[in-house]
Formats: structure tokens, C-alpha cells, sequence
């Protein structure tokens, strides 16, 4: 088995930052939605981005942003690479000068079917499906369907109420390539 690569998702604080990052996290998820009670802004996440050891990744967490406000984000946070949760179609992905994953929601084997529509994600964070919402709703999936959508080739990376307690089952179930949980500070609040 590969190395299973983690993104701590949510962050907001420098200290929070930090102690992931000595605690081996791969990746630092801004969410940069509005709404969210997690949202920073792009000049927030650059003091906390810029205070980082070298080789942790800073991700911004993006919904339903058109091209020019994503790259205004990227540019001004210091992301390097974009995550989107909303509706983005294929030829966002396309234009983007960063590598994007694409997050998809799933309930059902139905829900995977987008997945052949964006050959240019670098990988595809699965999340749980709920109505009205984006993610961060702290509920699994059925864990055999990021198994089937890792078939296809491009990384896998699951999310959706993974904790302690589930974590190894839901690790051995998908064979993702990496996981992505919310910081434990902000466990109680979601997107």
C-alpha cells in the first residue's frame, strides 16, 4: 500500500497551521467560500501560508468562483493548488494556471459519472452528498465507491465524516490516494 497523503481542511489560524504541519499533514485547506464558517480571506490565508515549513501545500477551498476571481484568490493567498466544489464545468479546470482537484459529492454509483468529464483534474476529492450543502457535513459515504472511481486512473482523495474511530475502515474499504478531514478545532462547524 502507498503512502496516504492528508489535508487538513479549514484552517484559519497560524497555529492551527503549524501544528499540523509538525503533525505530518501533506496539504492546508483555505475555504475561501463565502458562508462558510470557515472562510478566510486570501490576505489571512497568505500570513498564515507564508509562516509554513517548506513542502506543505496550501489548497484553496473555492465554490462556484468564475476564472478571474480564482486566479485573483491563488495570486493574493499564495495557494498552489485550486480545490472546487461547486458546479465548475470542464473548461474552468482547462484555464486554470494550477493544478485543480475537482470535488465531487456522492450518494450513489450515479454520482461518479463526472468524473470522465474533467481529464484535467490532477484528482478528485469525494465528499458526501447533502442537499444544499458543499461539504464539511461530518457524514460518510458508501467508502466502495471511491474504490470504484479510483479505477479510473486519477487520485482519489476521501472525505466526509472521517475520524478516529473510522479512519483505518474507511482507508482499507477505498484505497484512496490521500484523505481530507476538517481541522479538529472546527469540528463543529461546516460548510
Amino acid at each position: 500500500m502507498h503512502r496516504i497523503r492528508t489535508k487538513i481542511c479549514g484552517i484559519t489560524r497560524r497555529e492551527d497551521a503549524r501544528l499540523a504541519a509538525a503533525l505530518g499533514a501533506d496539504a492546508l485547506g483555505f475555504v475561501f467560500a463565502a458562508g462558510s464558517p470557515r472562510c478566510v480571506t486570501p490576505e489571512a490565508a497568505r500570513a498564515i501560508i507564508d509562516a509554513l515549513p517548506p513542502f506543505v501545500t496550501p489548497v484553496a477551498v473555492l465554490v462556484d468562483e468564475p476564472l478571474a476571481r480564482i486566479r485573483e484568490i491563488m495570486a493574493a493567498s499564495g495557494c498552489r493548488v485550486a480545490q472546487l466544489h461547486g458546479s465548475e464545468p470542464p473548461a474552468l479546470l482547462d484555464a486554470l494556471e494550477w493544478p485543480a482537484v475537482k470535488a465531487l459529492s456522492v450518494a450513489t454509483a450515479e454520482d461518479l459519472a463526472p468524473l470522465s468529464s474533467y481529464p484535467n483534474a490532477r484528482a478528485f476529492l469525494l465528499d458526501t452528498k447533502v442537499a444544499g450543502r458543499h461539504g464539511g457535513t461530518g457524514q460518510t459515504f458508501d467508502w466502495t465507491l471511491a474504490r470504484r472511481a479510483a479505477g479510473g486512473g486519477t487520485p482519489i482523495i476521501l472525505a466526509g465524516g472521517l475520524n478516529p474511530e473510522n479512519i483505518v475502515a474507511a482507508i482499507r474499504t477505498a484505497a484512496p490516494y490521500g484523505i481530507d478531514q476538517i481541522g479538529r478545532a472546527s469540528c463543529r462547524e461546516r460548510v
